[in-house]
């Protein structure tokens, strides 16, 4: 009888320990991902000033989306890629960048009629991984 009470008793504490962990867990989740690993417009963290030069801008005409990210691309800091994914996972495409090209502008095409929700991705080599999500 003891032995079956504390099977239960750890049971009861390891499941509790669980639930809260990962309450806490989705607590510090962002709609675009982990504060702290992927940064967003709404969710900067501690990259809050660098919001203009890092947020990648979408522009959207038709079935063409034009991301740009307003940064300065030298050897010591700039732009290494952009990503273009669609809701379920699906790569879209992607460009990377070097130091030597004048601006962080890519462009890819949808198939027409697409709809739905897409997130630009740009990843500064010194400011991490920025996301940013929109529709169509």
């Amino acid at each position: 009888m003891t032995n079956r009470r504390n099977f239960l008793k750890t049971t009861l504490v390891v499941a509790g320990g669980m639930a809260i962990s990962s309450t806490a867990f989705a607590a510090k989740k962002s709609a675009t991902g982990i504060n702290g690993l992927i940064y967003s417009k709404d969710n900067a963290g501690m990259w809050a000033e660098k919001v203009g030069s890092h947020a990648p801008k979408v522009e959207v005409n038709g079935n063409k989306i034009t991301l740009t990210t307003e940064h300065g691309m030298s050897e010591r800091h700039y732009i290494v890629r952009h990503t273009l994914v669609a809701v379920d996972g699906e790569v879209i495409g992607d460009e990377t960048f070097y130091p030597e090209d004048p601006k962080a502008v890519s462009t890819y095409e949808l198939a027409e009629g697409s709809k739905g929700k897409y997130f630009a991705t740009s990843f500064c080599n010194k400011h991490d991984f920025w996301v940013t999500e929109f529709e169509i």
